[in-house]
């Protein structure tokens, strides 16, 4: 009985860090599904960016605010986390740091998209 309880308690333990939420959700948006943030912001990835290093300074942080990270945000699966250059843990997908657009006022705009041509909708 006691190795059944055990067996249990192992079972629950791995599939609970299994399903473990991801930071951000896919949304419909008009330039098709993109990755959102909890509010339903969208993100963005940008060009300049290194695999695991953001290049957003923090003048560029003003207008693209980085994808913070909570305190306790553990990297999963094509989730990372990387440097801003604001000190904190930001999000990062398949490597490329997220951010959100500061023109994009409501949930699932798209203002960001191509901007400078080196922004574009994380998917």
């Amino acid at each position: 009985m006691r190795t059944m309880f055990i067996a249990i308690g192992v079972l629950s333990a791995l599939t609970g860090s299994a399903l473990a939420a991801d930071p951000a959700k896919m949304v419909d948006t008009k330039m098709g599904k993109a990755l959102a943030d909890e509010k339903g912001m969208v993100l963005y990835t940008f060009d300049k960016d290194t695999k695991g290093k953001s290049n957003c300074d923090k003048d560029c942080l003003k207008k693209w605010p980085a994808f913070h990270a909570g305190a306790k945000a553990k990297a999963e699966g094509e989730w990372s986390l990387v440097k801003a250059a604001d000190g904190k843990e930001m999000w990062a997908y398949e490597g490329k740091p997220l951010y959100t657009y500061a023109d994009d006022k409501k949930a699932g705009e798209t203002n960001g998209d191509g901007v400078g041509g080196v922004w574009h909708l994380a998917k």
